[in-house]
Parts: C-alpha cells; sequence; structure tokens
C-alpha cells in the first residue's frame, strides 16, 4: 500500500547564552583535528570550551555504537541510526544543554546532520539525483528523530574524496571500522554534498583537501 506523504521540518535555534559548533564530515576529513584548532583559538580568548563527539566517550550506547563500529557486534544496519539516536538525545540532556546553559561554547566531532548521509545509505538508498523526492522524505524522515534538538550555531562540512579518505585512514593507527571502505565512503561524499546543497542554510562547506592550518582560517573566518 502506498501513500504520499509531505511535511516541513522546523528545527531547534539554539535559545541559551553558549555557542555550538558543529565539524561534520565523512572518515578522516579532519574533524577531530579541527575541533583542537578551533579550541586554541577560543581558548586564547579566554573562552570556557567543551569538546563532544560521536559516538559518546562514555556510557552503555556510546560504547555499544563503537562495538559495532568496529564489528565486534553485529545488528541489521537499519537499526543503527535508532541506537544513534538514543546516544545523541543522552549526550544532549547531560553534557551539551546544560554546558550551553552555562555560556560555553560547544565542540562536536559530528552532530545529528551525520544521521542523513550514514541513515539514507544504511536503508539502501544511493540515488541522490535532483528529483529524487523519495530521498528527501526518507530525510526528512530521519531528522525527525531530532525535531526536539538545537541545530548548530554552525556547522563546517569538511568536503574530501573518498580517495583521499582512503589515503589518509592508510596511514592511522586505528582500529578500522565498518563504513571505511572505498565503496561506502563514495556514497556517503555524494549524501553529504547533497546534505550540504540542500541545507545549505545551515551548513557551510569547506575543502577539507586543503591544508590544516588553511581550513582552519577558513572556519575562524565565518566565526569571526
Amino acid at each position: 500500500m502506498k501513500h504520499h506523504i509531505s511535511y516541513d521540518l522546523e528545527l531547534k535555534q539554539n535559545p541559551y547564552g553558549g555557542l555550538y559548533i558543529a565539524i561534520e564530515g565523512i572518515d578522516a576529513s579532519g574533524k577531530s583535528t579541527q575541533v583542537e584548532k578551533i579550541q586554541e583559538y577560543f581558548k586564547k580568548k579566554g573562552k570556557d570550551v567543551h569538546i563532544v563527539s560521536e559516538p559518546s566517550d562514555k556510557g552503555v550506547t556510546g560504547k555499544l555504537i563503537r562495538d559495532i563500529l568496529a564489528g565486534r557486534e553485529r545488528i541489521p544496519l537499519v537499526a543503527f541510526q535508532y541506537i544513534y539516536t538514543a546516544d545523541r538525545t543522552i549526550q544532549f540532556e547531560n553534557d551539551i544543554i546544560p554546558a550551553l546553559k552555562d555560556d560555553c561554547i560547544i565542540l562536536s566531532s559530528r552532530c545529528f546532520w551525520s544521521a542523513i548521509p550514514y541513515g539514507v545509505m544504511d536503508k539502501g538508498m544511493t540515488d541522490y539525483s535532483a528529483n529524487n523526492i523519495n530521498l528527501m522524505l526518507m530525510a526528512q524522515g530521519i531528522l525527525s528523530m531530532y525535531h526536539q534538538f538545537i541545530v548548530p550555531d554552525y556547522t563546517f562540512y569538511l568536503k574530501i574524496s573518498s580517495e583521499t579518505a582512503m589515503d589518509r585512514l592508510s596511514q592511522m593507527d586505528k582500529e578500522k571500522e565498518i563504513y571505511e571502505r572505498k565503496s561506502k565512503l563514495t556514497r556517503l561524499v555524494d549524501g553529504y554534498d547533497w546534505m550540504a546543497k540542500k541545507f545549505s542554510d545551515a551548513i557551510v562547506t569547506i575543502d577539507g583537501e586543503q591544508s590544516i592550518d588553511n581550513v582552519t582560517r577558513e572556519i575562524i573566518k565565518h566565526l569571526q
């Protein structure tokens, strides 16, 4: 049975005194590095900075997600985003919102925006053509799990190719994760590109192939 469904989705703006900044992108795009660089920038200004990452680094949901990513636990990928939603909700309530209320600057490596490229891929959708209405409805459906979440004041998408990601990953001393295959990274790049274009009012795209310092300067330029 087929039904046509269409709706608008309004995400919440930050009502608190703190500043919420998220760095997005595929694996090895430089998110963690830029979080550290931006932290240095704000600390030199005497600002109180609180760093979070996804998945969370504490609690049962964060540990479960890391085990799934590493292949130590297996679940159907269509269910994975629901676990991520639970982990994000816990981190929002326990860490992010209290810090924003205390006028802190939150720097996050990933945020709920990641749910679109990863969630769409996990559901088997690959066609990002401009007229793909099903994709938009699916993206809205995924975001509906986050309708009470606060949109970051700034979201920066560090755009790199899947080839660059694979090259960087090969030089990292880290546990290989389930999404770190070129075919998946290529689909994730398509997803991030589509999302950044569709939500261009909320997401700033930055060339992540540049030097680390150039990427940092571009981010800071938008924050000034």
